[in-house]
This record gives structure tokens, C-alpha cells and sequence, in this order.
């Protein structure tokens, strides 16, 4: 991030991206295959708050593929990079279940 403001709309686009990347390397031809329309949602979500909303999507998609441990670790994984892209009020919570 830049230091002491905030990411251009430049930064936040590439950043943005970078997870919409991710989250389609980690459904894999496999998961495109057999859940388009999942990988859909991830290819043309309009922005970082599409792609926040389709990470429970993601999640079931990978847990049916290998296993919730794995899914999850991932889908964590993913989760932090949405850090400084969303609303204050769209953030990861801490659960419980943690």
C-alpha cells in the first residue's frame, strides 16, 4: 500500500485484479468446468466488493474439490488480500469458529 494515504484508483484496480487472479487459479479448469457459473460470477464481478461476495461461492466449490481444510486455508488466504479494498463496514469479523 502507499504509505500514509490512501491507493489510487490505479493500485486498488491492480490489487483487485491480483484476487479476481487468484480466485480463478484456485478453481482451476476443474472448477470452471464443473462450476461455470461460479466461475463466472468471480470473471466479471465489477469489483473488489463483487469478488468479497463470491468468496462463500468459492469456498463451497473448493471444499467439493479438496476438502473444507484445504478450502478454508485458501479462502483465508484470499480473505487478506482484500485488506484496504473494502468499507469499513464489509470486513472480515472475528468468529467464533476461528
Amino acid at each position: 500500500m502507499l504509505s500514509g494515504g490512501e491507493a489510487t484508483p490505479a493500485v486498488m484496480e491492480n490489487r483487485t485484479e491480483g484476487i479476481r487472479q487468484l480466485m480463478l487459479n484456485e478453481l482451476g479448469e476443474f472448477g470452471e468446468k464443473h462450476y461455470p457459473k461460479i466461475a463466472l460470477r468471480v470473471r466479471y464481478a465489477q469489483d473488489a466488493q463483487g469478488l468479497w461476495y463470491a468468496r462463500g461461492d468459492v469456498m463451497a466449490v473448493l471444499s467439493a474439490m479438496q476438502g473444507e481444510t484445504i478450502a478454508r486455508q485458501k479462502v483465508g488466504s484470499i480473505t487478506k488480500m482484500f485488506e484496504g479494498l473494502l468499507p469499513g463496514s464489509l470486513g472480515s469479523r472475528r468468529s467464533s469458529l476461528n
